[in-house]
């Protein structure tokens, strides 16, 4: 909440500097100094920036999507869960985007019951 606040704060500053007034009750959190929505696209090149900067491989912003997807499911998440986490609107989505995650997945259940069987 005190990062939050700082921000907030600064985003005040800022705005009554340029002449703007206070924002809306509703404004977004973070946006554009007019309060418009910052471009998607700017997130995106803000990320490759900084994984330049710290000499880390090159990944796209989106990728740490699916690292957090297969994460989870390797953790033993079911489908829906994961797919909650995601916000896909069906589960039938996650299936199909990740199913080669959750066969991985099933073959480590299979080996940990054949071990219990013995």
């Amino acid at each position: 909440m005190d990062v939050l606040n700082e921000h907030r704060k600064a985003q005040l500053e800022l705005r009554l500097q340029l002449g703007m007034g206070k924002p809306e009750s509703e404004a977004l959190v973070f946006c554009n100094h007019d309060g418009s929505p910052i471009s998607p696209n700017y997130f995106s090149i803000m990320w490759s920036r900084a994984v330049t900067r710290a000499g880390l491989p090159k990944r796209t912003f989106h990728s740490l999507r699916h690292s957090h997807a297969s994460a989870l499911i390797r953790a033993g998440l079911d489908v829906v869960r994961v797919s909650r986490q995601l916000g896909h609107s069906k589960p039938t989505i996650t299936l199909a985007t990740y199913a080669h995650e959750f066969e991985e997945a099933d073959s480590g259940a299979a080996d940990a019951i054949g071990k219990v069987l013995g």
